[in-house]
């Protein structure tokens, strides 16, 4: 038989459906293959096997018995370890809730087991979200399938090495400043952040509020499209949710395969064209703009010239969200407790709580964010951050006017060998470069991989109006006809 871990979402659903393999045959070959190549990458934290197979029986069950499955019922898929699951170890990267149990799912994932996916575990990532590497784990980095001794882009590492490996066809990430794209590119996966609002963020355990996007990771477009239609929609429990249908994402991957772009207008974002990226980087993404323009794209350049001050204005608002929702964090209510032998005051076993259970990384964030927001500095810092933030939407909305989607390299570089850049914080935070911009507009945004650089892979980047995530997909799909799949090397 086929090696089911080497097929796509949309084949396996279609072997399940068709009887030709059962559920729990194909997530047997993951959790097989999990066993077999998870201690080099260190993709998950928590490996559910019982609750995998018990939900792929359900599935077999269901088609035994005669009802229509979904059209990814069956499929294993991994979910980033920031995002609620009951029963099941909800973590965040970090010591603060190590061996936590939520009493609930996320809406995410709620949509996922009503869609009849199999959730093989939770996967690693940065703590709380923050980093660009998977190095701020507080349990270890995970390594990129490509070269084990280079990361797999952060904070969603996780998700993106698991694809990577064969580990899962299907995962969940989230996206604050690039958490799903930046890794998608450096792993030669697919990332999409949805237009902000478009996914819940209810069980969504919070780095920064008006940011933060749940959306789907796989290693091709269209699985991409469909994990989306599933997770997407309205959701009243979370008072951000738009209540608008998903765009039909999969149809428009669906006529974005056939490599047709004629009246596409697509623009080159003039700003990420320069300095600041690697050579063999903008030698790929050249040459993708070549790819899209031979499938009838019309290109033009595109000057958003407030884009340089989004790495400064993120740095300031995502801090200050996360120094106020990380308050919770105290040792009185849930999680990790230090110090409480009945002679310490509540403040003196809240401090030792957050000192022991944050990593560097968080505690940065917490003190540049509880500064920002202190009296005297608030309308300096992040005041002025929110109106540039506005300036960065003003040159969004100018750009729609005259183009249907934008176009970038996703990340400066290729992957970087781990260590590299944990001693200089701002080396590592140029990673997300290119891919904040878009969570500051609220837009939708996806990588799709577009060539290698020093035998690594490249991503590029399709930014698009907000609720229009059809057409970064449309576009997506295009140029993954055109350029193909990249394989990393046997593990």
């Amino acid at each position: 038989m086929t090696d089911l871990t080497r097929l796509n979402a949309v084949d396996l659903a279609g072997l399940v459906a068709n009887g030709d393999a059962s559920a729990v045959e194909v997530t047997r070959a993951h959790l097989d293959r999990i066993g077999a190549v998870d201690d080099r990458v260190h993709a998950f934290l928590h490996v559910d096997s019982d609750g995998a197979l018990a939900a792929a029986r359900a599935v077999d069950e269901r088609r035994a018995a005669g009802e229509e499955l979904g059209p990814l019922a069956g499929v294993p898929v991994a979910v980033k370890d920031v995002l609620t699951t009951k029963g099941v170890p909800t973590t965040v990267g970090s010591k603060i809730l190590e061996g936590w149990r939520p009493p609930y799912d996320s809406t995410i994932v709620e949509r996922l087991r009503a869609a009849g996916t199999v959730m093989l575990g939770k996967t690693n990532m940065d703590e709380f979200a923050m980093g660009s590497s998977t190095e701020y784990s507080a349990y270890g980095p995970t390594r990129n399938p490509w070269d084990t001794e280079r990361i797999p882009g952060g904070s969603g590492g996780g998700s993106a090495a698991a694809l990577a490996a064969y580990e899962a066809p299907l995962a969940i990430g989230s996206d604050t400043g690039g958490s799903i794209r930046q890794p998608g590119a450096v792993t030669g996966t697919v990332g999409a952040k949805p237009t902000y609002g478009g996914t819940s963020r209810y069980g969504l355990v919070a780095f920064s509020s008006s940011l933060d996007t749940p959306g789907p990771c796989a290693r091709t477009v269209l699985d991409a499209a469909l994990l989306h239609q599933v997770i997407g929609g309205h959701d009243p429990r979370d008072s951000t949710s738009i209540p608008a249908p998903v765009p039909d994402v999969v149809g428009a991957a669906k006529l974005g395969a056939s490599g047709d772009l004629t009246g596409v207008k697509l623009g080159v974002v003039t700003e990420f064209t320069g300095e600041g990226a690697e050579p063999g980087v903008m030698a790929a993404f050249r040459e993708s703009v070549e790819a899209l323009a031979k499938l009838g794209a019309e290109i033009v350049e595109i000057s958003c010239p407030h884009f340089k001050y989004a790495l400064p204005a993120y740095y300031l608002i995502a801090p200050s969200e996360c120094s106020s929702n990380l308050a919770r964090f105290d040792g009185v209510r849930f999680g990790l407790r230090v110090g409480d032998d009945g002679n310490r005051s509540l403040e003196e076993v809240m401090s030792l709580t957050r000192e022991a259970g944050f990593g560097p990384e968080v505690k940065r964030r917490i003190m540049i964010g509880t500064y920002a927001l202190s009296s005297g500095y608030y309308d300096a810092y992040y005041g002025q951050a929110q109106k540039v933030r506005t300036l960065i939407t003003r040159d969004f909305t100018s750009a729609f006017d005259q183009v249907d989607a934008l176009i970038s390299p996703t990340t400066p570089f290729v992957a970087f060998p781990i260590g590299a850049r944990t001693s200089d914080p701002y080396q590592m935070y140029l990673a997300d470069l290119f891919t904040i911009p878009t969570n500051l507009y609220g837009g939708p945004a996806i990588s799709v991989p577009c060539g290698l650089s020093d035998g690594l892979p490249v991503g590029l980047q399709i930014m698009a109006p907000t609720m229009a995530d059809d057409r970064m997909y449309r576009v997506a799909a295009a140029l993954e006809s055109s350029v193909g799949a990249f394989t990393p090397p046997a593990l």
